[in-house]
């Protein structure tokens, strides 16, 4: 199934980065999770290495200075990257990164490329992308509070984010901030470039899941207080951060899903071979029925999500409107990740629980995955209405 998905250099392509992985990535799995000084010397040289070996930012096309050959090819290396949380940093393309090298790409002016992209693809720093705030709900980005005013060439920024992914350490972030409360909903924001180390930015990590992390694995707060940077920062026009967020999110949406297909083939190769391995009453637990159903199950789901990904990816590619296959994907996976690696740890018991296996740590970050980027109840409320008014038009909805 996997060769009739991808031309055979994309599997070629994939095969380098499976061997990379297999020689360099998993055996210091252990020593990355730890998130010490010695972890980070050692992703320093990983990284040195990935760069060495042409397999550096998969996620951008050469001209950004990347090695990417478009979203169905980067979909068929994620199964490989996405199987180890620590990958897409050893290949630079991690989240958010990736996202927002994709926008600074997209919308981005000369000098934006210069100051912001260019390091930023090379890996000489890593960003953040600074939305979601804590007294609105960040499914409804119309209620934002956070506001840019410009003070002759200057924007004054105030406000408060939260769950800005990898903030800690980062070089600088792209800020969704209203800039004219009086306009139209969809037209009162602007993303605003910011550093990192501009006065009046406060920088906190915030406990999730009773992990905080360190540097590009925190989720923090971010508070801007009488932030000035110059108006040449704002990325793309005044007024179109929606514009620019959906551009950025939708892809980011399947990055996700790419990386979430590996974790869960990974889930689910632990899952069979401790199942064939491990007795108990009387015979192995591949021989128990509801053991085999979950693995059955388990192929069903994974199988599904690879299809549904590489079709929003191929429709991505050539250009076609792809934000129903998104939303399809990213709630129908992230329920799926959830369940694969849920039963891969029941069928592991006690041990599912150490670190003695990856599945605690996937279980971990699979639960977020039904909230950021939109939760799961959004994309069904996307899904429905633009299903339902593709048939009040007349037109109809079709699969192909």
């Amino acid at each position: 199934m996997t060769s009739s998905l991808f031309p055979p250099e994309y599997l070629e392509a994939r095969a380098s980065y499976r061997a990379f992985m297999e020689e360099h990535v998993y055996p210091q799995e252990h020593a990355l999770d730890r998130e010490d000084d010695d972890a980070a010397v050692l992703l320093a040289d990983l990284q040195r290495r990935a760069r060495d070996s042409g397999l550096w930012a998969p996620h951008v096309p050469p001209e950004a200075g990347g090695t990417g050959e478009g979203f169905l090819y980067y979909a068929c290396l994620n199964e490989e990257i996405g199987r180890c949380h620590w990958a897409q940093l050893v290949f630079g393309c991690q989240a958010p990164d990736a996202g927002n090298a994709e926008i600074l790409h997209q919308f981005g002016t000369g000098d934006q490329h210069r100051r912001f992209l260019a390091p930023l693809v090379a890996g000489e720093v890593r960003s953040f992308f600074s939305m979601t705030e804590p007294e609105v709900a960040g499914s409804d980005p119309t209620t934002l509070r956070a506001r840019a005013v410009r003070d002759g060439d200057e924007w004054v920024i105030d406000g408060r984010k939260w769950y800005s992914t990898g903030a800690e350490g980062a070089g600088f972030g792209i800020v969704f901030a209203i800039t004219d409360a009086d306009a139209e909903p969809h037209r009162r924001g602007t993303m605003i470039l910011v550093p990192a180390d501009t006065p009046g930015v406060t920088i906190t990590p915030t406990v999730v899941m009773g992990h905080t992390g360190r540097g590009w694995n925190t989720h923090c707060e971010v508070s801007y207080s009488g932030v000035r940077v110059p108006v040449e920062n704002a990325l793309g026009g005044v007024g179109e951060a929606f514009l620019i967020a959906q551009k950025r999110l939708g892809p980011g949406r399947i990055h996700h899903v790419m990386r979430w297909l590996g974790q869960m083939q990974r889930a689910f190769e632990l899952m069979c071979r401790y199942a064939l391995e491990r007795e108990a009453f009387g015979g192995p637990l591949a021989d128990k029925q509801t053991v085999q159903n979950w693995i059955a199950d388990s192929a069903a789901e994974i199988q599904a999500c690879r299809l549904l990904t590489m079709d929003a990816a191929a429709k991505i590619d050539t250009g076609v409107d792809a934000r129903v296959e998104i939303s399809l994907l990213k709630f129908s996976a992230a329920r799926a990740l959830v369940d694969v690696i849920d039963r891969a740890i029941q069928v592991h018991g006690g041990l599912g629980l150490t670190d003695g296996t990856p599945l605690a740590g996937m279980a971990m970050r699979a639960r977020a995955g039904r909230i950021y980027d939109g939760p799961d109840e959004v994309h069904r409320m996307v899904v429905a209405r633009r299903i339902l008014k593709a048939f009040r038009d007349g037109d109809g909805y079709t699969f192909a």
